[in-house]
């Protein structure tokens, strides 16, 4: 039976979404239908073992960055005769997706590429949107996250691609992030238990917006004073944030975990009572959120949640039913949700339940591997 060759250059273990998003999709497509070629890791023993547990294989590039080279081209055709491939799935559209004529003269029938909130910042730019239009034309199927994205890589490739881009966003699973999945025991040993808590679970980088959580939390605490900001995460802004918090006079009030084990995240999720990053657009909308799985983890673990309103993260958020979009860059706007939020434990509860119900209905890993299943075929 024909198999779909994945060529990608994120994959776990590296860290990081995309990463999370390409994993996730691939170990839930049938048994023995996926092969993936992927680049290398600072790691090799903890690559081997990775790859070893995978129901698949997973073949290796000498290179830690994946890029559209002749040689990587050349080897991912071959891969694609030796494998008994005739359908590739690119897991970022750019850049890897400019190999897709080369791969289609190999003998690969279909070809699909995920787009991610990278491709709408390469939309804004002269030359990258000439390589995304040739992208476009050298695939059957580009996927988007929502519609923020999907508008912005539409104007880029094409009214002919355009007309197939199909959408696909990442999932959460449910049965891991859920309302009893730790969150006492982190609370506990962190001592925060019986103190409200904000937490914000993200890579610590300017567009995520802890910087604005820390500039919000002396209003927050003039009216809930015991308040906490649980910021969970690990990233080049620690240094800075830490300094931020200590300028605002609320050192004392922040909590920084550092980086945790993708086990425990579900857990910290749990020690918050509300979720809030307040992310923002920057460099001139080339850093941007392409969606935020973050809010709907959040929603999954039954909290409510306040998103900035950057690129595609509105698209997590029903406004008003599972939590609320703020501008960003907006510490008053942050405050304000955030403190009504922490004062009503009901509309807490009320909005936590609704995000939870959202998340089983429409984000469930199985649900989005089975429409990605559909476009492979």
């Amino acid at each position: 039976m024909p198999k779909t060759l994945v060529v990608t250059n994120d994959f776990p273990p590296r860290p990081g979404g995309i990463q999370a998003f390409v994993h996730n999709m691939a170990i839930r497509q049938p048994a023995g239908d996926i092969v993936v070629y992927a680049s290398s890791w600072r790691d090799g023993r903890e690559v081997a073992r990775f790859d070893a547990e995978q129901p698949f294989p997973v073949i290796r590039d000498r290179s830690t960055m994946l890029l559209p080279t002749p040689r990587v081209t050349r080897r991912a055709a071959e891969l694609l005769r030796a494998e008994g491939c005739d359908t590739v799935w690119f897991g970022a559209a750019a850049p890897l997706g400019l190999m897709a004529p080369a791969l289609r003269r190999a003998g690969a029938r279909r070809l699909l590429g995920m787009t991610h909130g990278h491709e709408a910042a390469w939309a804004q730019l002269p030359a990258a949107r000439q390589l995304l239009r040739r992208i476009g034309e050298g695939t059957d199927t580009l996927t988007y996250l929502g519609e923020y994205t999907r508008s912005r890589i539409a104007g880029a490739v094409g009214p002919g691609p355009a007309a197939r881009m199909v959408q696909l966003p990442p999932g959460v699973d449910e049965k891991t992030f859920h309302p009893e999945s730790g969150g006492a025991e982190v609370r506990a040993r962190l001592g925060l238990t019986d103190r409200p808590v904000v937490v914000c679970v993200s890579r610590l980088v300017p567009r995520k917006g802890q910087d604005t959580l820390i500039a919000a939390l002396p209003r927050i605490l003039a009216a809930q004073p015991d308040t906490v900001l649980l910021i969970v995460g690990g990233g080049p802004y620690l240094a800075d944030l830490r300094r931020l918090a200590d300028a605002k006079g609320v050192a004392a009030s922040v909590r920084f975990t550092g980086e945790v084990p993708w086990a425990e995240l579900p857990a910290h999720y749990g020690a918050g009572d509300v979720f809030a990053m307040p992310c923002r657009t920057r460099r001139g909308g080339l850093d941007v959120e392409g969606l935020g799985i973050v809010y709907l983890e959040a929603s999954a673990t039954g909290l409510p949640v306040v998103a900035g309103d950057s690129g595609g993260a509105p698209d997590a958020v029903l406004e008003g039913e599972t939590g609320y979009v703020v501008p960003g860059g907006s510490p008053g706007a942050v405050a304000e949700r955030i403190t009504r939020l922490l004062g009503d434990e009901a509309l807490r509860r009320e909005l936590g339940a609704a995000g939870r119900r959202w998340v089983e209905d429409a984000w469930r890993w199985d649900l989005l591997a089975q429409r990605l299943t559909g476009l492979l075929s």
